[in-house]
């Protein structure tokens, strides 16, 4: 941005004395913490800062970043609790539909943006806000998913994006707060750590080459059980409902239970390697004991309780339902279609599995349910048939095979083969 451009900016701002409100979608760090400062200092704005938690914040950690707005001169601050409903609209179809971009990340971050956007964007329309701001990079689809969401749901309101219109770096960003009087302890800004209900994402240093992964002290949890642990996980209607027997009727904290049990050994943590909604390849590091735990034990219970067809057809749409989640496509009305469909797959979705937990690994032992198609008088796999006899197999056989001998007769036939 231009110096004429902020010059008119400061102007606009101050007609009549009054000054233009912005939002700001703050979470602390560095980028939103920067944010603040030069929205204020050198546009004139009127700042306001808000969080939407989506499960990852501690009341403790909350009001931390509280006093960050204060003392970077924020007009006011707010804390948007919409766990609950990150949950009921998004993580029980992402659990539903096994959801792992590229068989490897729950979609932790990309999944809650879009909500965050959401909750950001209606208490800017509360208290009639002229702007709304947000700290992406131009390098990275967060950029996207806020934009979109906030120019489909409030097209009338400016939005304000100083780290990407800027191109700034992270020693700029720095110098900058240092200039205008405000201190932090900028080292554990080091890494960007975006902690939720689902998981939570660790980038910079290693992330940002091919060739390196983090180390161990990049994680935010730190391994402490050493020796072989059961859990279990009972699900009633596809959704989680109790934790090593104990009944659940918050959702949410069964799936706080599973992460601070899961993240003791170091479960769920990984690198992910994707493509960006803006076209170029991004890594991320992730630990997600929690969902990482709760899918494969959701999806192993589906194998014992659902048809072929149901698990064949309900993986393509799981597949689609993380795409477009990713990819800032929430409200594309055809998400709602596919949550009917993924909600209906889930009625006979209901028992228990039991899991093994060891430092960095688990194996899956086996499931109990009262829908589990193994369980029946139709005989016992490789071993009994009791609902056909042999003759019936070998007419089933025979007929089965018609369409390739019809194709190879007529290859030899006609002097080819294969």
């Amino acid at each position: 941005m231009s110096n004429n451009k902020i010059a008119e900016n400061i102007s606009d701002n101050n007609k009549e004395g009054i000054k233009k409100k912005v939002v700001l979608a703050f979470s602390g760090g560095l980028d939103t913490s920067f944010a603040v400062k030069y929205l204020s200092e050198d546009l004139g704005y009127e700042v306001h800062t808000a969080i939407a938690n989506t499960g990852g914040f501690t009341e403790e950690d909350l009001a931390v970043i509280a006093e960050k707005s204060r003392k970077l001169g924020a007009a006011s601050h707010v804390a948007l609790d919409i766990t609950q409903d990150y949950y009921d609209k998004s993580i029980k179809y992402m659990v539903a539909g096994n959801v792992l971009r590229n068989g490897t990340y729950p979609i932790s971050v990309s999944s809650e943006r879009i909500f965050q956007a959401i909750a950001t964007i209606e208490y800017a329309k509360k208290i009639g806000a002229d702007a709304i701001a947000h700290g992406s990079t131009g390098a990275g689809n967060d950029q996207v998913r806020f934009d979109l969401t906030f120019q489909i749901l409030a097209p009338e309101i400016e939005i304000i994006t100083p780290t990407r219109d800027l191109t700034l770096t992270r020693e700029y960003e720095i110098d900058y707060l240092r200039k205008h009087g405000y201190e932090a302890d900028f080292k554990k800004m080091e890494y960007s750590i975006n902690k939720g209900l689902w998981g939570t994402s660790i980038g910079g240093k290693e992330t940002l080459r091919s060739g390196e992964t983090l180390p161990e002290e990049a994680y935010p949890s730190q391994v402490t059980a050493t020796e072989p642990e059961k859990l279990t996980i009972t699900f009633e209607q596809g959704e989680i409902s109790a934790v090593n027997g104990k009944p659940y009727a918050d959702k949410v904290e069964a799936i706080r239970e599973v992460e601070r049990i899961g993240s003791r050994f170091g479960i769920g943590r990984d690198m992910h390697i994707g493509d960006t909604i803006i076209g170029i390849k991004g890594r991320v590091g992730f630990e997600a004991a929690g969902p990482i735990l709760i899918i494969a034990a959701h999806k192993m219970l589906e194998k014992h309780t659902l048809t072929k067809w149901q698990q064949y057809w309900k993986d393509q749409v799981g597949t689609w339902y993380g795409m477009f989640l990713h990819e800032a496509q929430y409200l594309e009305p055809v998400m709602r279609d596919i949550e009917k469909m993924l909600e209906s797959s889930q009625r006979n979705v209901t028992g228990t599995v039991e899991i093994l937990l060891r430092p960095y690994s688990y194996t899956l032992v086996g499931v109990d349910s009262p829908f589990d198609l193994m369980k029946t008088d139709f005989g016992e796999y490789g071993e009994v048939n009791k609902a056909w006899s042999a003759d019936d197999v070998k007419g089933f056989t025979k007929i089965l095979g018609n369409q390739m001998k019809i194709y190879h007769h007529n290859q030899v036939r006609n002097g080819k083969s294969e």
